[in-house]
């Protein structure tokens, strides 16, 4: 599975077995290595999960921005380049084209799953009592593209990514980036069986419920880490990973506010 721009992949097979495998795996010739490198992205992860997590609004958002910079100088000192985040400006066309169909299906699939009556309690969540169209407006096109989506993609399958990638190829970075976004949502899955009445039901409500959801969410965000990488790695852009994640953030809010 190789790493970068499929376009560089394919140049790569063209000219021969040595030329293809190579790169994937060659040295980055940086002020630090990729091992001193991925320890200061999980030191800068850790911070700034906590911040997120017990700091919203205003200081949120600067915290996402700022350990976002941050996370691409830390690829920049260990010889990284911005086709290793997938920010590659000859990327940005075809991971445009990549999210905007898979904006299009998620929006498919919520809205039928609003209005089949079977799946319709899936998007109950007590967390949208009181939530009014300003504070959506806000949460849909502030602070899941930015609290969210930026600071996950470009740490996760963006940064992490292409520092294991190219030292260890796509499979174990997709295998790291995914496990490490598994864990990162252990802190805002805390309280998530008793904010969604669908999973209070599986799970109950007592300490030991809340445990099971939390390893539950941990689970489906890790497999969900799987497609964004996949997606990443397929398009060649952070872009198509970002146009389902936001797909997927947003467009719960909005059934979930509609339903409530």
């Amino acid at each position: 599975m190789p790493c970068g721009d499929p376009d560089d992949a394919e140049r790569r097979e063209a000219a021969g077995p040595r030329a293809a495998s190579d790169p994937s795996r060659r040295r980055w010739r940086g002020p630090i290595g990729t091992r001193p490198a991925v320890g200061l992205t999980l030191a800068v992860l850790v911070a700034a999960n906590l911040a997120v997590h017990y700091r919203s609004g205003p200081l949120g958002l600067l915290t996402a921005v700022a350990a976002s910079v941050l996370l691409i100088g830390v690829l920049h000192w260990a010889g990284g380049t911005r086709a290793d985040a997938g920010l590659a400006p000859g990327t940005f066309a075809r991971g445009a084209r990549w999210a905007l169909a898979l904006i299009g299906l998620v929006g498919l699939v919520y809205l039928a799953g609003a209005l089949l009556p079977e799946t319709r309690p899936l998007f109950e969540d007590r967390r949208h009592d009181g939530m009014g169209a300003g504070e959506l407006a806000v949460r849909v096109l502030v602070l899941v593209p930015v609290g969210t989506v930026l600071l996950e993609e470009v740490a996760f399958r963006g940064v992490l990514y292409g520092l294991v990638c190219r030292a260890h190829g796509a499979l174990r970075a997709t295998a790291v980036s995914s496990l490490l976004f598994g864990l990162w949502h252990v802190l805002p899955s805390l309280h998530l069986a008793t904010a969604k009445p669908a999973l209070t039901e599986v799970f109950g409500d007592s300490a030991a419920g809340a445990a099971l959801a939390v390893v539950a969410a941990v689970l489906f965000t890790a497999a969900a880490g799987v497609l964004f990488c996949e997606l990443r790695r397929r398009s060649g852009s952070l872009l198509a990973p970002m146009g389902l994640h936001w797909a997927v953030n947003a467009f719960g809010y909005v059934a979930g506010l509609l339903l409530s």
